[in-house]
């Protein structure tokens, strides 16, 4: 079990993960081993043990940290953002502006879906945070008379469905560049806004 996190040297924890995350594109998240991760760390077998319990920790690390912040960046935008239709869009772009600065953890999230089921776990916490948010910015613009009634559960899942489809294109079959996968999420998602207000 690791040591309680209030112990452990954040500088330490996140040389780890800056590690791992590049043997993970280099070799492969299959066939990096905690081996290779602590010789490319030069950390001590017991150190790694302290803060990771396995391999599948690690990216349950990387995944969380890169889902907080993806959120941390739209919600500095809600605070300043209060037109709803701007809200909507603009916050996608920040999103995938935030995928497209951080390309290795995008492609590592692209990749490694269907591997194992605590991997799929992990990858799901990630997705259900960001659907839980677009939900909320959803069900607010109904709250508030903006949107239309609509059921919002569908929408938000579209919403990141369209996302890991372009992000799909642009990290792994590089389809696309990383400003076509924006503004195609961008465009998207001016058109579903449109649909949404309640007002046209």
């Amino acid at each position: 079990m690791p040591i309680p996190e209030r112990k452990q040297s954040k500088e330490r924890r996140q040389h780890l993960l800056r590690c791992s995350l590049q043997l993970f594109i280099d070799k492969g998240y299959f066939n990096t081993t905690i081996r290779d991760i602590i010789a490319a760390s030069g950390v001590g077998t017991g150190t790694f043990y302290n803060y990771f319990v396995d391999k599948e920790d690690v990216l349950k690390a990387l995944l969380e940290e890169f889902a907080e912040q993806i959120i941390a960046g739209i919600s500095q935008y809600y605070m300043e953002e209060e037109d709803l239709y701007e809200r909507f869009v603009e916050t996608k772009r920040i999103t995938m502006e935030i995928f497209a600065r951080n390309q290795e953890l995008s492609e590592l999230y692209s990749r490694v879906a269907g591997a194992s089921e605590p991997i799929d776990q992990c990858l799901k916490a990630f997705e259900d945070k960001l659907i839980g948010f677009y939900s909320r910015n959803i069900e607010y613009g109904i709250q508030q008379g903006r949107f239309r009634n609509v059921p919002v559960t569908p929408v938000a899942h579209s919403i990141l469905a369209t996302e890991k489809f372009l992000l799909y294109k642009w990290v792994v079959l590089k389809d696309i560049s990383r400003e076509e996968m924006v503004a195609m999420v961008v465009s998207f998602h001016q058109t579903l806004a449109w649909g949404l207000l309640a007002d046209q």
